[in-house]
């Protein structure tokens, strides 16, 4: 079974920049996170992955409230290092579905 690559920082851009409470970014990470686990149990069917995507996008959709509360948001920058995440997780995997579907269900 394939892991997820070691040395790749997920939301690296996010954690770098004071905008984003670490927090908040640790629970956009913990949703992707739940991408990759179901890819490392060696799950393949892209109706199966685009479901558990569509699940971690909604729980990203509901911390926008908590980063207004902090003074942040999920903006430009945050959607790009979001979806290039996403890209990179799927590419890893060899799972074929384009970014902007895999996040299809943002509201950000």
């Amino acid at each position: 079974m394939k892991t997820f690559d070691p040395n790749y920082k997920l939301l690296d851009e996010m954690y770098q920049d004071n905008y984003y409470p670490t927090f908040l970014v640790d629970k956009v990470k913990d949703e992707l996170q739940k991408v990759i686990d179901l890819l490392e149990s060696g799950e393949t069917d892209t109706e199966v992955v685009q479901e558990t995507l569509d699940e971690a996008v909604c729980g990203i959709n509901d911390l926008q409230e908590e980063f207004d509360e902090n003074d942040s948001e999920i903006e430009t920058v945050a959607r790009e290092c979001i979806a290039a995440t996403v890209a990179y997780i799927l590419e890893c995997f060899g799972i074929p579905i384009d970014t902007e579907e895999a996040i299809r269900e943002r509201d950000w």
